[in-house]
């Protein structure tokens, strides 16, 4: 006799995001991984983190006597004004904005959740998504006990997700009656770019619909179009009467500022008594980690020139590498669908021109984890990569458009990311040449 573990535990798989690390971490030959399954960004720190990363003991440093305390839950003083400067640095109002210091930007998607969706076993006013989505949103609000509804984007042949009309994410509002919208205007998993209108027009709906808006804003600045910066911050009461009061944005330092592992976010109101109520919630947790707090917290010090140098900077980096990407992928897999350039560090590759009704996304990412290999400049090498139907709420494989999609995340050095379209076709060829004399 063993004891029971929780229904929730005994269900629980790694994530889409985290499947094909796992996998490769178990063989035994000596093949090396080219890991793009992960936004684990591997750029450097912005140099004032780095800075403060290298003397944490030195004098006026609170660590400097060895010595590392809680700090309040609501988080530093310094590092909530580091992410207020950021937002104000790309041009907009903080004066009545609200912020808390959370363990990355994944434990402030699991406040806002449990903040606005319905309670289990009162009520059951879920999360509205925009598939293809965050697979976390969705993980997390299991974990909680929450319900998620999705409305889906579509890939068209050209590379572009366009969402539904909005006619259609009405009326699975008016049906579902959710409480709160997510939004990622500059996406993760697809980047799709949310211009300024689509922002409106998503913002009436919360509005009609009396729902929060939470923009989760890891990747702002990060587009790669002719456009303007957008944000739900930049969504203000002249455009859309009533929007003030109900906004809610999802910060981290893991993307922008290229600190995965130092695991600080923030979540962030125009409303008071959400902000309260968050913070009340999560002193529970103690508070955030404080040396992340101290070395993020630098940025609070940076003026809004120099921050958009930084994000200059950025672009010019991931631009070029998801221009050369998609180019060369195309020309590879002229058939392959590789969606378009246009924001955060992402993009999908959609097969369903080339494989039949039985491929499976993710048993291709296992096959490349499990046993795949291509020998590249005398290197035996394979590619991890994300499969897409878990970033989809259909159950159904067979219409789940993520069955044929692949993400591939822009995070290993510019050498690395220069032998995935070869990696990618070629265990692609591998794989189905194998499922081929198998069946």
């Amino acid at each position: 006799m063993k004891p029971e573990l929780s229904e929730h535990f005994a269900s629980r798989k790694p994530s889409a995001i985290r499947l094909a690390q796992i996998e490769f971490l178990k063989r035994k030959d000596k093949v090396k991984d080219i890991n793009v399954a992960i936004g684990n960004v591997s750029l450097p720190m912005h140099p004032a983190m780095q800075e403060r990363m290298n003397n944490l003991s030195a004098s006026g440093s609170p660590f400097e006597h060895g010595v590392v305390k809680y700090s309040t839950t609501l988080g530093f003083k310094e590092t909530n004004d580091a992410f207020l400067n950021i937002i104000a640095s790309s041009g907009f109002d903080t004066s009545r904005l609200h912020s808390q210091i959370t363990d990355g930007g994944s434990q402030a998607m699991e406040l806002v959740i449990v903040g606005v969706c319905g309670q289990p076993g009162k009520n059951d006013y879920p999360l509205l998504l925009i598939d293809a989505a965050y697979t976390n949103y969705k993980s997390l609000a299991e974990r909680v006990g929450r319900k998620t509804v999705s409305v889906s984007r579509k890939l068209s042949d050209d590379g572009k997700f366009t969402l539904p009309d909005v006619s259609e994410i009405e009326a699975l509002i008016e049906k579902e009656k959710p409480r709160a919208l997510v939004v990622i205007p500059y996406d993760n998993p697809t980047g799709h770019f949310y211009d300024k209108s689509s922002m409106i027009a998503l913002a009436k709906l919360c509005v009609k619909h009396n729902m929060w808006m939470i923009s989760d804003e890891a990747y702002r600045e990060l587009f790669y179009v002719d456009d303007s910066v957008v944000s739900i911050w930049g969504i203000t009461d002249n455009e859309v009467s009533g929007i003030e009061g109900r906004r809610i944005s999802i910060e981290t330092s893991s993307k922008v500022w290229n600190a995965c592992g130092l695991r600080i976010g923030a979540l962030i109101s125009d409303n008071q008594e959400f902000n309260a109520r968050a913070v009340a919630e999560n002193t529970a947790n103690l508070c955030p980690n404080v040396i992340g707090q101290y070395i993020f917290g630098s940025i609070a010090h940076i003026s809004s020139k120099d921050l958009q140098k930084w994000y200059e900077k950025q672009r010019n980096y991931y631009k070029k590498m998801l221009v050369d990407m998609t180019t060369q992928v195309k020309s590879l897999l002229p058939e392959a669908i590789i969606s378009s350039p246009d924001a955060s560090i992402y993009s999908v590759i959609d097969v369903r021109k080339i494989v039949d009704d039985s491929f499976d996304a993710n048993d291709f990412v296992l096959y490349c984890a499990r046993e795949g290999k291509v020998t590249v400049d005398g290197e035996d090498l394979t590619l991890l990569v994300s499969p897409m139907a878990e970033f989809y709420s259909i159950n159904d494989l067979s219409k789940n458009p993520g069955r044929t999609q692949m993400r591939i995340a822009y995070v290993e050095s510019q050498e690395n990311m220069e032998k995935v379209p070869q990696l990618f076709a070629s265990l692609l060829e591998q794989y189905l040449a194998k499922k081929a004399v198998t069946t």
